[in-house]
């Protein structure tokens, strides 16, 4: 029986949709479908949670958890990964508060920022544990990765630990239907390409019928954003500046640059509706709903499942019977991007097949995007040196290089706050030099 592999199974919701998928696919009904989690007791939940899928829906995957995370992976086909190190607390909660004595703010801080980096550094040696498992006991597996940071972790994987690894995120396939949706466009028929790096893609074509459709968009995001606060102001703020939408969320964006949050300029945060501790709040949130969640979820045998928009099920699927499917993934840049470094991860339009993952030829970005990118790159690829040498210089130099730090804090400061964040994760962080 060929196997499927969710490393982090105790994210329960996320489980429901990527392995309820799986179970509604007629190609993986003979699969199974292998939990791992280092909390006994979320596991349990998701596996009870599956077993009540599968009862309802006929399908024919076996559901089983491991307490022994090389004898889950031991002969897996597909390894599904997300896991997060750390937690809220204390991690998270490290992330954002030590910054804030030095009067730097953050919005999600899971991608890049200060935040970013060490999200990345806590968990590329986790990464490195699970590489180790799949070189020995399934070497041939596809890893499927859904963790942030996603550019560093998917370079990570495929660079330096020897697994092949597509990055997945929710992005691109929201960003049209989220575009169209709130400007109330019709979002039928439109043909769009979008290319960037991870949560800062690009929007670079969007027609209908041979039409172009920015003048419609642009015209009606202006007179949306003069109507008043609404949820994505600086995705439209960057447009406007840089010609293109981006694909990810305004929150998110808002940090990845040097123009939005600024102790300076406190009146930005009210012209740009930015939520400043947005993703500690939705993680308490989370924490105080998961009680109700779990009755809904664990507890419910009559538990139905309807296919989600997760592409994990349909690259799968897409493998296993040839049919292509068309995804954005993230894959390394081998001369996909021509203006972005071949050392970075790019998000571009993928085909699958029964090849595996086929990354398609961009060339060259615009060139302001192409420069807005390269911010980013810098501190993803500083951030891989530190992980791989252990080097504490260059923990500090991808802290410079983010352009969101850079623009609010001296080098002396960066510095201090760097060891700041390092004493504060204690045994969270591998030692550095």
């Amino acid at each position: 029986m060929s196997k499927i592999v969710f490393l982090g199974a105790g994210s329960t919701v996320f489980a429901k949709n990527v392995l309820g998928d799986c179970m509604l696919t007629p190609s993986l009904q003979e699969f199974e479908i292998a939990l791992f989690d280092i909390n006994p007791e979320r596991l349990r939940d998701s596996e009870i949670m599956l077993n009540n899928i599968r009862e309802t829906s006929g399908s024919s995957c076996r559901i089983k958890s491991y307490s022994d995370r090389k004898e889950a992976l031991r002969g897996a086909k597909y390894v599904i990964n997300a896991i997060q190190v750390g937690g809220y607390d204390p991690c998270t909660i490290t992330d954002f508060e030590v910054p804030k004595k030095y009067g730097l703010r953050q919005t999600i801080a899971d991608t890049l920022g200060i935040g970013g980096i060490f999200r990345n550094l806590r968990t590329i040696p986790v990464l490195d544990e699970f590489a180790a498992d799949i070189r020995e006991v399934c070497p041939d597996a596809l890893f499927l990765n859904y963790t942030n940071p996603m550019a560093v972790l998917t370079n990570y994987m495929n660079t330096y630990a020897g697994v092949n690894t597509v990055g997945l995120c929710h992005s691109v396939q929201h960003c049209i239907p989220g575009l169209f949706d709130s400007l109330g466009i019709d979002k039928e028929g439109v043909k769009a390409r979008i290319a960037g790096i991870n949560h800062m893609a690009w929007l670079l074509e969007v027609s209908k019928d041979g039409v172009d459709l920015y003048p419609e968009i642009k015209r009606r995001a202006r007179q949306k954003q003069e109507e008043g606060k609404h949820w994505d102001m600086v995705r439209y703020e960057l447009m406007f500046r840089f010609g293109y939408y981006v694909t990810e969320s305004s929150e998110h964006n808002a940090e990845y640059h040097p123009y939005f949050i600024k102790r300076n300029y406190p009146e930005l945060i009210e012209k740009f509706n930015i939520p400043l501790d947005e993703y500690p709040r939705r993680c308490v949130d989370q924490i105080e709903r998961w009680t109700k969640m779990r009755d809904e979820l664990v507890e419910n045998k009559n538990l139905e499942h309807t296919r989600s928009h997760e592409y994990a099920s349909y690259i799968l699927d897409a493998i296993e019977t040839d049919v292509p499917f068309k995804i954005g993934g993230n894959v390394m840049n081998t001369g996909l991007i021509t203006n972005l470094p071949r050392e970075a991860c790019v998000e571009v339009p993928c085909l699958v097949d029964r090849s595996g993952i086929t990354p398609t030829y961009v060339g060259d970005l615009p060139p302001q995007l192409a420069a807005l990118n390269r911010t980013n790159i810098n501190t993803q690829l500083l951030t891989l040196e530190a992980a791989v040498t252990k080097r504490k210089e260059h923990i500090y130099h991808a802290a410079m290089l983010d352009p969101h730090t850079a623009a609010e804090l001296s080098i002396d400061d960066i510095v201090a706050l760097c060891d700041d964040l390092i004493e504060a994760h204690g045994d969270w962080l591998p030692k550095f030099n």
